[in-house]
């Protein structure tokens, strides 16, 4: 469960349990780091906070699941829910989704169908042009003109209306109703949800540097819900009737597996925080560029736990260093092979390097897919042309022509 749904359950559970008490977080004083105290002080104040606020996650399961879909199509579509940006696109490449969860890319393909046909339309695309293109769809508007204005919306970012016009077959006219009904769609679908209201990032996790340059990895105590048990009053209580009791016995026992759980919880984040951190300590120094692979079955192998709980405890748990504030399965990636087959990197650095290699390259000559490829191999790094093209899309960064184009006109 993510914080504000776990931060619910225990609201509610105290709700229902008299011998639970929401004491609110103890709070450990980080002042140069990012976080924001909660303050409550009871169940029933947190819970009111709460309302009746909806994420774009919580409204796309719920219609996911509502679908009865086959289990694994279904656990597809949820990974990708998951993996979605903020404004509804996915900008994770499907091979290492389908690689890092041991799926089909076929069923990764399927799962990702099934999120774009929820609502809002326009959720999962990969590209402005396909987001675009499912909300037309839906429409009934994506004719063969419009089809082509799609595929030219650079001309159009260019300000290039008599080519759009010959390419599209349309008049000056048609081709303005056309542009009009494009600018009636949503870019950004996912935008839409709790696009009102500020949203606070609170870590879980927190790294700590020593005087020596040694790290610590530390739960954020102001992320985690406190509940204590109040046995005074049960043993008061109690002692009245055999029913009192037996009332109290049954209450008892759900209070002190309530809190048995968030300890549980509360260490599996702060084991599987450590391990991240070990795999990934070159990263605290050196940034993106220095992770290695790493993956969620590898980290469960190492602390005996089920794949699908690493899972949950790095989706939606945040982690604040020097390097800011991450969401802990950032820290995972494929790997790419090395050109001397002794070493792998992982995908996200091989991304970090190519986004420096063109954040550098001459803006007169930018470099094509061909040139990158021969630069990382002079780094040791074994990658193909369409791998390149593939990771630059992901980053949303354009081809080397529509670069070179964008230079002139700047």
């Amino acid at each position: 469960m993510s914080q504000p749904e776990v931060m619910e359950f225990v609201s509610s559970e105290v709700e229902k349990n008299p011998f639970l008490e929401f004491t609110g977080s103890s709070h450990r004083a980080y002042p140069d780091l990012p976080f924001v105290s909660t303050g409550q002080t009871s169940g029933q104040d947190f819970a009111h906070q709460l309302e009746d606020s909806v994420s774009l996650r919580q409204h796309l399961s719920q219609q996911i699941r509502s679908l009865h879909r086959d289990s694994e199509a279904t656990e597809a579509a949820l990974i990708i829910v998951d993996e979605l940006e903020d404004d509804g696109y996915l900008r994770f490449d499907e091979a290492d989704l389908a690689s890092q969860h041991h799926l089909s890319e076929g069923k990764v393909a399927e799962g990702l169908r099934i999120v774009q046909s929820c609502d809002p339309i326009g959720v999962g695309a990969r590209t402005l042009m396909e987001c675009l293109r499912l909300q037309l769809l839906d429409l009934d508007q994506l004719d063969e003109p419009m089809r082509r204005l799609l595929s030219n919306l650079h001309l159009l970012a260019n300000g290039d209306r008599a080519e759009l016009a010959r390419l599209c077959g349309v008049s000056a006219a048609e081709l303005s109703a056309l542009t009009s009904l494009l600018r009636s769609l949503d870019p950004k679908p996912g935008l839409k949800f709790n696009s009102s209201t500020v949203q606070f990032t609170i870590p879980d996790v927190i790294i700590l540097k020593s005087d020596s340059g040694a790290l610590s990895v530390e739960l954020n105590s102001a992320a985690f819900p406190r509940v204590a048990v109040d046995r005074t009053y049960a043993r008061e209580l109690s002692s009245k009737s055999p029913e009192s009791k037996a009332f109290v016995s049954e209450y008892m026992t759900n209070a002190d597996w309530l809190v048995r759980s968030l300890r549980q919880r509360a260490d599996t984040i702060h084991r599987v925080s450590t391990d991240i951190v070990f795999h990934q300590i070159r990263f605290f120094s050196e940034g993106a560029k220095a992770l290695r692979p790493l993956t969620r079955r590898s980290v469960a192998d190492r602390l005996t736990l089920h794949e699908t709980t690493v899972g949950r405890v790095t989706t939606g748990k945040y982690l604040s260093s020097e390097q800011g504030v991450l969401e802990l399965r950032s820290f995972f990636s494929s790997s790419i092979p090395s050109v001397s087959g002794v070493a792998a990197f992982s995908a996200r650095a091989v991304q970090e390097r190519i986004r420096n290699l063109i954040d550098r390259e001459d803006s007169g000559r930018p470099l094509s897919d061909d040139s990158i490829v021969n630069f990382l191999r002079e780094d040791g790094i074994d990658i193909a042309r369409r791998t390149v093209a593939k990771y630059r899309d992901v980053m949303g960064v354009p081809s080397s022509q529509q670069r070179r184009r964008r230079n002139r006109m700047k």
